[in-house]
């Protein structure tokens, strides 16, 4: 088992909380997570129909049935358990009493909020990052130094990015391309009939395609419905199911505008850059490399590895884009209190004049406001560049 970095995060919360509620993505290592951090708790998933049916019609039963501490696997299948679970809290407040698992974040949260407000604590566990696939060790993010120290790797870049992260595929030797299609049939045709009453799965699928060839673009949910051929409200649900169900999340802009006049519209990413290459139909990294998409996948790669150092340390990532409608643009900055740290992603494994430009540009318009940039390249090379940092696509 390739060790996550959460783990430590999931046993101290056991200190503090009777129960711990693990979210994200179905096959990212929920129940592997938790049945390796807590080997004495019982082990019960409501994936099995007789255990759901029980859960569902006896829930005092079911947890009757199971009076120790306990991990209950997909939880978001019996929903109402959580208000059960609730009382049984309420009466033994014993810290690390139930871990729960689920993989659809909106219909459990709904419930976590509502039930178990101020008895819970919330992790999020994403595929492995670069980091935990390599077994290195990783800080607490925060400023640059910290986020995108020196590293080695054993990796291809584009390679990495065409396979992606999801643990089946690095624990098992699964080919990506066979995986990953059978990981996308599943989604649509069992979760996503879950989530919501979706009758035609067929352009749903072309819908999620379609997201994939808008990777790094401003969200434009009127083009994105008339290229799929839906209504512009359908549009609007379909992007909130990929992100409760952790396909794709949206990179808000940031607001203050430094006298500018600034776009406010988020840009769309997938959370796993395997997923969107399969998506854009990409099956070897000499494809990736060559895509007309090959900057904005390898945004993509950059901008998910962030957000993963965030959330593997169970913070919420602080990471937002800048763009004025003059087209400055900043790919990424950093909101670290009143600090804002810039990084611009180029897919190039040179590094050119040009590419430190809007960096410069950006922190002279920031002032004292601006600190740390970065500048994030296809290359292997670190060294400092006219007061930029220049780090390499593996030193996140």
């Amino acid at each position: 088992m390739i060790p996550r970095l959460l783990t430590r995060y999931l046993l101290r919360d056991a200190k503090y909380y009777p129960v711990l509620t693990v979210t994200g993505p179905r096959q990212s290592g929920k129940t592997t997570l938790a049945r390796a951090a807590f080997p004495e708790h019982i082990y019960v998933s409501l994936e099995e129909t007789d255990v759901r049916l029980f859960a569902k019609e006896d829930p005092r039963g079911f947890l009757a049935r199971y009076p120790g501490a306990t991990v209950i696997d997909e939880v978001q299948r019996a929903p109402d358990l959580l208000s059960y679970i609730q009382t049984d809290v309420d009466r033994d407040p014993s810290p690390g009493r139930f871990v729960l698992t689920g993989s659809q974040n909106l219909m459990l949260m709904e419930k976590v909020s509502q039930s178990l407000a101020g008895r819970c604590g919330v992790l999020h566990l994403m595929p492995f990052s670069r980091v935990e696939l390599e077994r290195q060790k990783q800080e607490e993010p925060g400023n640059p130094e910290k986020l995108f120290p020196n590293r080695k790797t054993r990796l291809d870049c584009w390679e990495t990015i065409r396979t992606g992260f999801y643990p089946p595929i690095h624990d098992r030797g699964i080919p990506p391309e066979i995986w990953l299609a059978d990981y996308l049939r599943t989604y649509v045709e069992r979760d996503v009939r879950t989530l919501v009453n979706i009758g035609d799965l067929e352009t749903f699928e072309r819908f999620v395609r379609l997201c994939a060839g808008r990777i790094g673009q401003l969200v434009n949910y009127s083009s994105l419905a008339s290229d799929c051929g839906v209504a512009v409200d359908t549009a609007r649900r379909w992007i909130s199911i990929l992100k409760t169900s952790f396909i794709v999340f949206l990179l808000p802009p940031h607001h203050r505008n430094f006298n500018k006049r600034v776009i406010k519209s988020p840009k769309l990413y997938f959370y796993d850059t395997g997923l969107a290459c399969l998506l854009l139909g990409i099956r070897d990294a000499g494809q990736a490399f060559s895509h007309p998409l090959r900057g904005a996948l390898f945004e993509n790669y950059i901008l998910a590895e962030v957000a993963k150092a965030y959330l593997n340390h169970r913070r919420p990532p602080p990471i937002f884009f800048w763009r004025d409608q003059t087209g400055h643009e900043i790919d990424l900055l950093i909101e670290e209190g009143s600090v804002l740290y810039p990084i611009e992603i180029k897919s190039g494994s040179t590094v050119v004049p040009h590419m430190l430009d809007t960096l410069k540009w950006w922190s002279g318009l920031a002032g004292k406001t601006s600190r740390s940039p970065v500048l994030i390249y296809g290359g292997t090379e670190a060294y400092v560049r006219q007061g930029i940092a220049v780090r390499p696509w593996f030193s996140v």
